[in-house]
C-alpha cells in the first residue's frame, strides 16, 4: 500500500510537470503568432509607403526585425523541441508509473488472496484439532471407567489383596494374568479328576 501511494505521489507530481510544460507551450506559440502578425504589420505598412527613403528606412528596419524575430524563432523553436522531449519522456515516465502501480496492485490483490487461503486453513486446522481434543477426551474418560473397572472386577476376587498405592497398568496386568493362570489350573485339575 505504501509504495502504491508513493508511486500515485509520483504520477501526480509528472502529470503537473507535464500540464506546465504544455502550458509554457502554448504561451510560445501565442508569442510566435504575436511576432507573425508584426510582421505582417509591418509589411502592410511597407507597402502603404511611397516615398524612396521611407522605403529604404523601412526596409531596413524590416530587415533588422525579420533577423531578430527569426532568432526568437529559432530560439523558440528550439525551446519546443526541448518541451517536446521532456513531454514525451514524462509521459513515458507517467505509462512506467501506471504499469507499477496496476502491478502492485496484482501483487497485493495475490498476497491477500494467498493470506485468505491461509487463515481458512488454519480455521479448518482448529476446527479439527477441537474436534479432535473432544473425541480423545472421550476415549479417554472411556478407558479410564474401562480400567477402574477391570481393576475393581480384579481386586475384588477371593485371594487378591486391595492394592495400598496406585497401580500402572503392567501391575494389573500382571495380577489379571495370575487370577487367568491360576483359573487354568484349577480348570486343569477339575478335568483331571472328572468333574465337569
Amino acid at each position: 500500500t505504501g509504495t502504491i501511494s508513493s508511486l500515485q505521489r509520483q504520477l501526480e507530481i509528472q502529470e503537473s510537470q507535464l500540464r506546465k510544460i504544455q502550458s509554457e507551450k502554448e504561451m510560445l506559440q501565442k508569442k510566435l503568432r504575436e511576432r507573425e502578425n508584426q510582421l505582417q504589420a509591418m509589411s502592410a505598412k511597407f507597402c502603404s509607403l511611397t516615398e524612396e527613403q521611407k522605403h529604404e528606412e523601412v526596409m531596413v528596419t524590416i530587415e533588422k526585425e525579420n533577423c531578430s524575430l527569426r532568432q526568437v524563432v529559432t530560439e523558440q523553436e528550439s525551446k519546443l523541441a526541448e518541451q517536446n522531449k521532456l513531454i514525451s519522456e514524462l509521459q513515458g515516465t507517467v505509462c512506467q508509473l501506471r504499469a507499477e502501480v496496476l502491478t502492485s496492485r496484482h501483487h497485493i490483490r495475490k498476497q491477500q488472496q494467498a493470506q485468505e487461503a491461509t487463515q481458512s486453513e488454519a480455521e479448518t486446522l482448529q476446527h479439527r484439532e477441537l474436534q479432535t481434543r473432544v473425541a480423545l477426551q472421550r476415549i479417554t474418560s472411556r478407558f479410564e471407567r474401562y480400567r477402574s473397572k477391570i481393576i475393581q472386577a480384579t481386586f475384588s476376587t477371593a485371594g487378591i489383596e486391595p492394592p495400598q498405592a496406585e497401580l500402572t497398568d503392567e501391575e494389573v496386568l500382571e495380577v489379571m494374568q495370575k487370577i487367568i493362570n491360576e483359573r487354568m489350573e484349577f480348570y486343569q485339575m477339575l478335568k483331571q479328576e472328572g468333574v465337569k
